[in-house]
């Protein structure tokens, strides 16, 4: 039985196995504690619009974070848990843990690795960062 009493839960989402698991264990968290989960999807941008190009393609990965999004929403859904989604551009650690503080949630779930392009690292860099930048509870899902 859990003890804290979870009601806004933020799970970081990005398509990759570890944050489906991160989403389990968050539906799990918000059943035993009737929270509300919400996800984040963040899309990384190039630091400086110098760097854009004109053709980056925001379309299609607003339209991929959408479908995670979707799926998401339909798997708590099914699992009786209410689900809100945020789909922001930026850097990932960064911006998980401000929305985190800024909207007064109580815990964040993350995978351990999502789909960045050093998949055989140890440890995801954004999980890293939010673990150790973060005021609030972090749980990292393996």
């Amino acid at each position: 039985m859990i003890k804290t009493k979870y009601q806004r839960i933020l799970v970081a989402l990005d398509g990759s196995k570890n944050s489906v698991r991160g989403l389990n264990e968050a539906i799990y968290l918000a059943r035993q504690c009737q929270a509300i989960i919400t996800g984040i999807y963040v899309i990384p941008r190039a630091p400086h619009p110098a760097f854009r190009s004109p053709r980056y393609p925001e379309k299609p990965r607003l339209r991929g974070a959408q479908n995670i999004m979707d799926f998401a929403k339909r798997y708590c859904a099914q699992n009786g848990v209410m689900f809100e989604q945020k789909i922001v551009f930026g850097d990932a650690g960064h911006t998980i843990v401000k929305f985190a503080k800024d909207k007064n949630f109580d815990i964040i779930v993350i995978g351990a690795r999502g789909v960045g392009a050093l998949k055989e690292v140890f440890f995801g860099s954004v999980s890293n960062y939010v673990l150790h930048k973060s005021s609030l509870p972090v749980l990292v899902v393996k």
